[in-house]
């Protein structure tokens, strides 16, 4: 695994933190967390492989194209990302938004479960080194 990968699998960790901590008092920050939890995940696989990208819908559409088609990661990863990225720019963005505590655990766990595919996938290949 490349030292920045390595980076941002750290930085995906301590978002989900952040997220578990702001679940049940802040949801709709929280949902943005996991949110990036998921996206610095995928983020990190790509930049293993060499692969930068400046855009969110670029690394969402890269994430798909590498690791989803390919059949390398379950596809529901791809979707969680997706659906996860919506709901946070409801957060971030809606007036009237109301995200629950529900909704925020339920994308802490996708962003939890998400990470760990990841981990899965790069680190077998960090001990092989």
């Amino acid at each position: 695994m490349t030292e920045d990968a390595h980076k941002l699998l750290n930085k995906a960790q301590r978002a989900v933190g952040a997220a578990a901590r702001l679940k049940d008092d802040d949801p709709d920050f929280a949902v943005a967390r996991a949110y990036y939890a998921m996206f610095y995940a995928a983020e990190a696989l790509l930049v293993d492989q060499g692969l930068r990208f400046r855009k969110h819908g670029a690394i969402h559409a890269a994430f798909g194209e590498q690791f989803i088609k390919g059949g390398i990661l379950d596809a529901k990863f791809h979707r969680w990302l997706l659906d996860a990225f919506d709901k946070r720019i409801q957060a971030d963005y809606g007036i009237d938004v109301a995200l629950t505590a529900e909704d925020a655990l339920a994308t802490l766990r996708q962003a939890e479960q998400f990470l760990a595919a990841v981990r899965q996938h790069l680190e077998p290949r960090e001990s092989a080194s």
